[in-house]
């Protein structure tokens, strides 16, 4: 079974975690470290006494009777044998081998040796291991047996006691280093304690707060590295207020426009029962289905306003010349009834743009049906698309009466229609404008450059928000 890493841990136990590891190969190399600097301090004691035993037997080698003579420091190696607590053996030979006291049969040294330059080295003798020194000491007269003026003193004992020494050595700091860990976990669990005390005020400050207070949360006296992620938490409270301030002003308006045209429908009926002459009635209901449909295309923005809130995007790549053919032939009826040249002009033969298809389609048609409302009898209406390597565009100029620059700036907003044409709710360009941005784009209304009228666009990028 695979082994899964635990998703929901406290952040105090995920640096704890983090730092166990850290302190244990801390540890560990502490603890190596002494094991070899205890080996190499056992090592440097014991290699003292063996050289010291060398130098010893060095001392008192005779050759006055003509032969090699080494009277034995008894004293020395007994003593050296209690702090050894092993097996004493020792060499004396010529240099040319032909005279020797001891065991003959101790390992050689590894190198050839120089006079009075002692060497240390390894070696097994008799199944055990054995610590040698290997000393080369001059002789002050010749042997009769060999001509030899130098012999070759090795001091060999096992290295048991270096073992125990190096094991108690590295015992004693185990148990120490052990401590010391235990005591460094302990101080490490208490300083992220205190470390993490700030977000643990944080957390009962934050759930401490209404669910519609959106107050931003103080950032004073917390860690930097905290303080971008309140400043973010304080930002998205700042969004969110915002969002439910305009869902509530949204909320306000709408049902204002709404209860707008429930009252005329209720007296339009009310006036309807009232009249007995068919034909007053026939104007009565006549007024009733135009205020119905008008009621029906206010809830029917209101409805995409909202959409366009709240609604993700979805975005694919689509034709833009066949949206605008499409929404150029929804509005040629309203067009033809006002006498109004309703054309379309594009640069490209072909165009593939990437966004929300339906959304953009319905800021278009309102953008449409605003110049076919606003543009007199006989006038032209003529719709571009475009597009580059920046992004594309959506364009209707028509030839009305235009605007001013005040009501250029105002025009957009929710509910602010042009005081020149009383009809309409003023949630066309509304629409329009808040599915542009959408798409991380904006909306645009110039005077028409050629003469009298609007030029109103819409523009978004090659990469749009979603």
């Amino acid at each position: 079974m695979r082994w899964k890493r635990p998703r929901n841990i406290s952040l105090r136990l995920r640096l704890f975690l983090s730092l166990l590891p850290v302190l244990a190969t801390i540890s560990t190399a502490g603890l190596w470290m002494t094991h070899y600097n205890a080996l190499d301090a056992a090592n440097a004691a014991y290699d003292r006494s063996l050289l010291g035993a060398a130098k010893s037997i060095a001392a008192n080698i005779s050759t006055d009777s003509g032969g090699l003579s080494v009277e034995l420091p008894y004293r020395m190696f007994e003593f050296f044998e209690l702090t050894a607590s092993d097996q004493i053996h020792f060499r004396v030979a010529s240099s040319d081998g032909l005279v020797e006291i001891g065991s003959p049969d101790l390992p050689s040294p590894p190198m050839v040796l120089k006079k009075n330059l002692p060497v240390f080295y390894d070696a097994v003798y008799f199944g055990e291991a054995v610590r040698l020194v290997a000393y080369v000491a001059a002789l002050e007269k010749p042997l009769a047996q060999s001509p030899a003026r130098s012999v070759l003193i090795q001091v060999a004992e096992g290295v048991k006691s270096r073992q125990e020494f190096t094991r108690r050595f590295v015992s004693r700091a185990a148990v120490r280093d052990g401590l010391i860990f235990s005591f460094t976990l302990l101080c490490a669990a208490l300083v992220v304690a205190l470390a993490l005390r700030p977000l643990a005020r944080l957390a009962l400050q934050v759930s401490a707060q209404s669910e519609n207070d959106l107050t931003p949360i103080d950032g004073s006296g917390l860690p930097t590295e905290v303080v971008p992620l309140v400043q973010a938490v304080n930002q998205h409270m700042q969004r969110s207020h915002n969002l439910t301030l305009q869902q509530r002003e949204f909320v306000d308006d709408a049902s204002h426009q709404l209860r707008t045209h429930l009252t005329t429908l209720q007296m339009q009926v009310d006036y309807a029962i009232g009249e007995e002459t068919p034909e007053l009635v026939k104007q009565a209901l006549a007024a009733l289905r135009l205020e119905i449909t008008r009621a029906t295309h206010t809830t029917n923005q209101l409805l995409v306003l909202a959409r366009s809130d709240a609604a993700a995007l979805q975005i694919h790549e689509f034709d833009l010349a066949e949206l605008v053919r499409d929404v150029a032939l929804s509005q040629m009826p309203q067009a033809r009834a006002k006498d109004i040249d309703l054309g379309i002009q594009r640069r490209d033969p072909a165009i593939l743009a990437a966004g929300d298809r339906e959304l953009l389609r319905e800021a278009l048609l309102n953008l449409v049906a605003n110049a076919v409302a606003f543009t007199p009898k006989g006038g032209e209406i003529t719709i571009f698309s475009a597009g580059d390597s920046l992004g594309w565009s959506l364009s209707v100029i028509d030839s009305g009466p235009g605007i001013s620059d005040s009501d250029r700036d105002l025009l957009g907003h929710r509910f602010i229609r042009n005081e020149a044409n009383g009809s309409g709710s003023g949630l066309g360009l509304a629409i329009a404008r808040a599915i542009a941005e959408k798409h991380g784009g904006v909306m645009k209304l110039d005077h028409r450059t050629d003469g009298q009228g609007l030029r109103a666009s819409i523009w978004w990028p090659t990469q749009p928000s979603r």
